[in-house]
């Protein structure tokens, strides 16, 4: 795999708390590439209980790919470097579970780690009527992440407040109660967002939004995820 020859990246300091997130446009030079071989090849699972959908592993050449082309951005943006990464994997994953199958914590904003250091990325193979990737600030305690430091408080005050009024079994898309979006990006083809896991974020999942497990016309991406 080889890089987009108009391949470009920014960093936005996202919200008061000024979280870091790598935009990627342009990633892959041969992006369908990835889609028809998870058409072809892909053997998708469901997922554990926080993703709503179906996970399938990418092959080791797309980490290669990550690592030779990326490596050096990324640690520069988040403060790594190889002594630091222990593990990292990346599987094409697809949303497909209708809301009214959704847990309380699917309907929520979350975060993948509470260690700051660890990475998640979503590589967009689909179009921006599938729903981008949004990041908020919990408005009870004004946190925009959650680490070892803050889950206690954090798990405290959000309980309190899905207790004290009925939370929509929705996917979270824009702000609502408790939580206030404060950035959003779509969802372009061949576009990869790279991020804290300790950062609060969602699926933008609309509510006419098609729940299609075909890889050529639903909301394919590839997530990685980078342990320290």
């Amino acid at each position: 795999m080889q890089l987009h020859p108009d391949f470009i990246y920014r960093v936005d300091w996202v919200g008061d708390e000024r979280q870091p997130v790598l935009v990627i446009d342009n990633f892959l030079s041969e992006p369908l590439v990835a889609v028809e071989f998870c058409a072809a090849h892909a053997q998708f699972k469901r997922a554990d209980a926080f993703y709503p959908g179906l996970r399938s592993p990418v092959p080791e050449v797309y980490l290669r790919t990550i690592y030779n082309n990326l490596k050096q951005i990324i640690y520069t943006t988040f403060s790594i470097n190889d002594s630091m990464v222990r593990r990292v994997f990346s599987d094409y994953s697809m949303v497909i579970t209708p809301p009214d199958q959704l847990s309380l914590m699917q309907c929520l904003p979350h975060y993948d780690s509470l260690i700051a250091s660890e990475l998640a990325a979503v590589h967009y193979l689909c179009g921006r009527e599938h729903g981008g990737t949004s990041f908020y600030r919990h408005r009870d305690t004004g946190f925009e992440y959650v680490d070892h430091n803050r889950s206690a408080t954090y798990t405290e005050k959000l309980t309190d407040g899905i207790n004290s009024a009925p939370y929509r079994q929705a996917y979270m898309n824009g702000s609502n109660h408790l939580f206030e979006q404060i950035a959003s990006y779509e969802a372009v083809f061949n576009r990869m967002i790279i991020y804290r896991c300790t950062s609060l974020h969602s699926g933008n999942i609309a509510p006419d939004f098609l729940f299609d497990a075909d890889p050529r016309k639903g909301r394919l991406t590839i997530n990685t995820f980078i342990g320290t």
